[in-house]
């Protein structure tokens, strides 16, 4: 099995406005290096080369990112121990602080390629009822197992 992870994020400002200019630049960068991270299996992007322009929501200052990775850890690798990580540290100035949960994981079949309705309906039901082994977050970090 393989971890699959959806995070959306509400933009302070349009994605061509130059407040938000240094994260834009960036994102090709950035995913490149989870490309080459280990334990990277896929990720959603259009022509474009990312998934700024994939619409989940009404407003279209809310961005999705969505991957599959091998395992947690490897997902947590790249997030808190590569370049990714500078930017996570600066998300305060490029997007809004929400209530609701932000971001979703839960397990896949290794050939499974998830969509982006299916991992908005996992978003939405651990927004729901909370981390369980069907949608969870890294605080409750279910393993395949527990399926």
């Amino acid at each position: 099995m393989k971890l699959a992870q959806l995070n959306i994020a509400l933009a302070k400002y349009p994605l061509d406005a130059p407040e938000i200019k240094d994260f834009v630049d960036n994102l090709d960068l950035v995913n490149g290096i989870a490309e080459q991270s280990e334990g990277f299996v896929w990720r959603l992007k259009d022509e474009s080369g990312d998934a700024t322009n994939i619409k989940l929501f009404d407003d279209p200052n809310m961005i999705i990112n969505m991957s599959v990775w091998d395992n947690v850890d490897t997902l947590k690798n790249f997030m808190f121990r590569t370049h990714h990580r500078d930017f996570m540290r600066r998300k305060g100035e490029w997007f809004h602080r929400l209530v609701e949960d932000t971001y979703v994981l839960w397990w896949i079949e290794d050939n499974h390629t998830p969509t982006a309705e299916e991992a908005l309906a996992r978003l939405q039901y651990l927004r729901e009822n909370g981390d369980t082994p069907y949608a969870f977050t890294f605080k409750a970090n279910f393993t395949s197992n527990d399926l």
